[in-house]
């Protein structure tokens, strides 16, 4: 069965354990060529559903597998009244096996075949099969020639299996890459379809399959798991009988001269995710604006960690970093807090606190770094995180054995023991300030409520990504305030508060 964004599969999986199952397909009884069969069809139906009234095809072919469905794809569409050309840039004499029978089934289907170069013309859907998911260096000519010529052709493109020159396991842009308007990809979902640069090149995803034994699936291990719907922790209902002190009582830190608003938000998230008591300790000047904004919490104008120590006896979770600054108050106040024995929250200005060493990160936290703070905390550059965004996560949490939340582009979470999960949903309106506020005192709210750090860290994403994705169809002009209420909402739809 076809499957369309959130009709994916859970489990991601990188090129080598993709590769494992093919095998292990083929091991069990599937001829390998039934195989390249089975998703040369899965695409011609893609493609027919997504330009129902196309009739011709330009095929661009490598040397390999994903060649070899390229052939086959033609030879559907040339049966089906298709004008129908391949333009194969890699040699069809290299073609091997499978991908030598493909070809030979072309070639006696009399589909025109003609070798590519810099001048041909490109008509109709173009379809890519020119490199597939066993890339590992940068894309040579003349891949990255026609390429460059797929790219400004301005034709509708299809992917086979995957976007060539994306690569499979880190969504990193390997020199250059197709932008396809679909990609049907087969057998397991691949976890660099889905993060880093993927969402600007992979278009419509569809994945199919190829009729693999579920059981076969199920053995086969994964290296993430992407947040759906259907597989969310969950909080429970509330009793009845509940009371403000069942829910936790989260502490705030933060909100420096000048950054005010950052706390703010953090704390109204707080509250409006199912937090029973909110706490914000801040700068004197700001106390007005927030009881005025949120009369709900209590607020603490802090000149100095001293104040906070009789409060820190009294929470259950600490948020620290929103708007906290990185001069000497915002040290004094996030010292004090690391020494507190809480589950805790750190994002913004507390981690770059973190990356000097100004500060020891404690145990139980949860941090939740964009790209940038990232690269600090790992003395590395924002392009070599962005390179391979799952080893930088498991990095982080191996590095400071927390949960870390990697922000961006197809979200990351990473546990200390291995665990991956990763949220696609999200919207290009996001890109605006005090969102990652906002995610932290969401994330403060399901820890005060109960949740475990890894299942408070994936839900808060998951709610995050898909309220901006909710509210982001309305456009530019979104602000971090308007996903509180969409968060509120959606956590509601997933674990209502009665039964």
């Amino acid at each position: 069965m076809p499957h369309t964004k959130d009709e994916l599969p859970d489990a991601l999986y990188s090129a080598a354990q993709v590769r494992a199952l093919d095998a292990s397909l083929i091991a069990a009884g599937t001829p390998g060529f039934e195989l390249m069969q089975r998703a040369a069809r899965a695409m011609w139906r893609a493609l027919v559903r997504q330009w129902p009234t196309a009739s011709e095809l330009s095929v661009l072919t490598g040397h390999g597998n994903n060649a070899g469905d390229g052939y086959l794809v033609a030879v559907l569409a040339q049966r089906a009244g298709w004008s129908v050309r391949v333009l194969a840039v890699g040699d069809p004499q290299r073609l091997q096996g499978d991908a030598a029978l493909a070809h030979a089934e072309a070639v006696s289907e009399k589909v025109s075949i003609e070798s590519w170069a810099a001048q041909s013309e490109l008509r109709g859907i173009v379809v890519d099969a020119l490199l597939g998911t066993g890339l590992t260096g940068d894309v040579r000519d003349p891949y990255a020639c026609a390429i460059a010529s797929i790219n400004a052709s301005e034709l509708p493109v299809a992917a086979v299996d995957i976007p060539s020159g994306l690569c499979t396991d880190t969504g990193r842009i390997l020199g250059c890459a197709v932008r396809a308007d679909l990609t049907v990809t087969f057998i397991g979902l691949k976890l660099g379809m889905l993060t880093g640069d993927a969402a600007d090149v992979v278009g419509e995803l569809v994945f199919n399959d190829l009729h693999a034994d579920p059981q076969l699936l199920l053995g086969t291990p994964s290296s993430a798991r992407r947040l759906s719907a259907g597989n969310l922790p969950r909080l429970p209902s509330r009793a009845p009988t509940a009371h403000k002190g069942t829910f936790g009582h989260v502490l705030l830190i933060g909100g420096d001269r000048g950054f005010g608003g950052a706390i703010l938000l953090s704390a109204q998230s707080a509250l409006r995710s199912g937090a029973g008591m909110v706490s914000v300790a801040t700068r004197s000047e700001h106390v007005s604006a927030v009881l005025t904004r949120i009369p709900e919490t209590m607020v603490l104008g802090t000149s100095s960690a001293n104040q906070l120590m009789g409060l820190l006896q009294k929470v259950s979770v600490l948020v620290a970093g929103p708007g906290l600054g990185q001069a000497a108050w915002g040290r004094s106040l996030l010292s004090a807090a690391a020494n507190a024995p809480l589950p805790q929250v750190w994002d913004a200005d507390a981690l770059n606190l973190l990356a000097a060493e100004r500060v020891s990160l404690p145990k139980d936290c949860v941090i939740t770094p964009h790209p940038g703070e990232a690269a600090r905390l790992l003395g590395t550059s924002t392009a070599e995180v962005q390179a391979n965004r799952p080893a930088a996560a498991h990095a982080l949490s191996k590095k400071y054995t927390a949960v870390v939340i990697l922000k961006g582009a197809g979200s990351l979470i990473a546990h200390p023991d291995g665990r991956l999960a990763l949220c696609h949903q999200g919207h290009p309106a996001m890109a605006t300030a005090g969102l990652g506020d906002v995610l932290a005192g969401l994330v403060g709210a399901l820890l005060a409520q109960g949740m475990e750090a890894f299942d408070a860290a994936c839900l808060a994403v998951w709610l995050h990504a898909n309220a901006g994705e909710q509210q982001g169809k309305s456009g530019r002009g979104l602000a971090a305030s308007d996903l509180i209420p969409a968060i509120r909402q959606l956590l509601e739809e997933q674990a209502p508060c009665l039964k």
